[in-house]
């Protein structure tokens, strides 16, 4: 344990070992996914992905290790027990910082299948991990606004057939699918400007949960509902590696999923758009009193 020493020494540190970490794997990754490129047989794929997933395992624990090391954080964790490591997941979780990966990752990695994350398209482009994105198909989804959507509404379309393609994949080997409903990291302000109804959160979006559980529905044996509270406020990434994320809690609720909604016509019928939306809407509710009754109990 590092946390004797200064923040910003901790912080050079932890990137280091971050960098190195990530130097050594994603080389790895990458082999294998050229493999899977030149030979995409969806045979051959049910025996080349596991290889990838165990890599990527690898790296994630390699990562958990210099955590372990540098930071001295409270873990409060509730509701991870008797997960299926061999069964597919839907992970709905809120979004507060770029924290909320590592922190996933550490606490569900190998109690279910490697996350799989739905990201910005600009993010290809960032060095080396985008590339091992890439390796292991995360998703890489354009963001439209919706007077975008409004003018040109085949982008809609557009954007569903990427999602639909890559949850065909994932369907392949078992796999969890994260989704942070927000469709965006919670600020104060963003709150402000959506006027959102919830203290904690900004109002959630129904579209990509929608189309992973008309693609998957029948392959998922739930769906774990993930709530995030940094009691101390949500850290970014360098007062993270400064090991200043003092303490975390996490909870995790298991909710069967709705196969009456998974296998309506979202993109189509208002009725199911609306239906959807009031189901998710609930479980906002619900997360948001979650969030509010964690954060009493630390005040008092």
């Amino acid at each position: 344990m590092l946390s004797f020493l200064p923040a910003p020494l901790i912080g050079l540190i932890a990137s280091a070992l971050l960098v190195l970490n990530t130097l050594f794997w994603v080389p790895i990754l990458l082999l294998l996914a050229v493999v899977r490129l030149i030979l995409p047989w969806p045979p051959f794929r049910r025996r080349l992905d596991p290889l990838l997933v165990r890599v990527a395992e690898a790296w994630i624990s390699g990562n958990s290790g210099w955590m372990a090391l540098t930071q001295k954080t409270s873990w409060d964790v509730d509701g991870i027990a008797g997960l299926d490591p061999h069964g597919w997941y839907l992970v709905n979780a809120n979004h507060q910082s770029w924290v909320d990966i590592l922190v996933l990752q550490r606490l569900l990695t190998h109690r279910i299948p490697l996350l799989k994350f739905f990201l910005k398209q600009q993010l290809r482009w960032v060095p080396v991990i985008g590339l091992a994105w890439w390796a292991l198909d995360f998703p890489f989804m354009r963001r439209h606004s919706e007077q975008q959507l409004a003018l040109h509404p085949e982008l809609r379309a557009r954007d569903q057939a990427a999602t639909r393609k890559a949850c065909e994949k994932f369907a392949l080997i078992p796999t969890s699918v994260v989704n942070f409903s927000e469709g965006t990291r919670f600020t104060v302000a963003k709150q402000q400007r959506q006027r959102s109804p919830y203290r904690h959160l900004l109002r959630p979006k129904a579209g990509g949960i929608a189309l992973a559980l008309n693609v998957m529905g029948d392959k998922f044996a739930a769906i774990l509902d993930v709530t995030i509270v940094y009691p101390g406020g949500a850290p970014n990434f360098w007062q993270f590696l400064c090991g200043r994320m003092a303490s975390v809690q996490v909870r995790v609720q298991s909710l069967p999923v709705p196969r009456h909604l998974a296998s309506a016509d979202y993109a189509n019928d208002p009725a199911v758009r609306e239906a959807f939306q009031q189901w998710l809407q609930q479980i906002w509710k619900d997360k948001d009193a979650q969030i509010e009754a964690l954060l009493a109990k630390r005040r008092s």
